[in-house]
């Protein structure tokens, strides 16, 4: 599936399962106001203007990348992993939410109505082998 950020200069083609999840962590919060909301890969995504790509390491196990002209966050990588920002899909009228993480840190002036599952931070850790 393809994505680009605000401005287009930098475009991915993503493999995933079409599953959108939300995070409730801090730094996500503090990225979008709310819940960032990201489609898991399941390869590395193939990435058209890398050159405009700025990276930070946002804790011990993650790094987050956006664009460095128009500021859109693209992907946070988590070793191997990309959790890709499902608002770059222009096309993303087959993606489902599928679950919630960090829910034990979620802001308390929203809920999502939807019914997935829920990871809490030391569930969702635990699954990636950051403990």
């Amino acid at each position: 599936m393809k994505a680009q950020c605000l401005c287009g200069a930098v475009k991915l083609d993503v493999q995933h399962n079409n599953h959108v999840h939300a995070c409730h962590c801090g730094k996500c919060r503090t990225r979008s106001g709310g819940a960032a909301f990201a489609v898991t890969a399941s390869a590395p995504p193939q990435i058209e203007g890398e050159e405009h790509i700025r990276r930070y390491r946002s804790s011990e196990w993650a790094e987050r990348a956006f664009c460095q002209h128009c500021g859109s966050d693209l992907f946070v990588q988590v070793g191997n992993d990309y959790y890709v920002n499902a608002g770059l899909f222009a096309d993303g009228e087959d993606l489902v939410l599928g679950a919630q993480i960090f829910i034990d840190c979620k802001a308390p002036y929203y809920d999502l109505a939807n019914d997935t599952p829920k990871l809490t931070e030391q569930e969702f850790l635990a699954s990636i082998g950051a403990e």
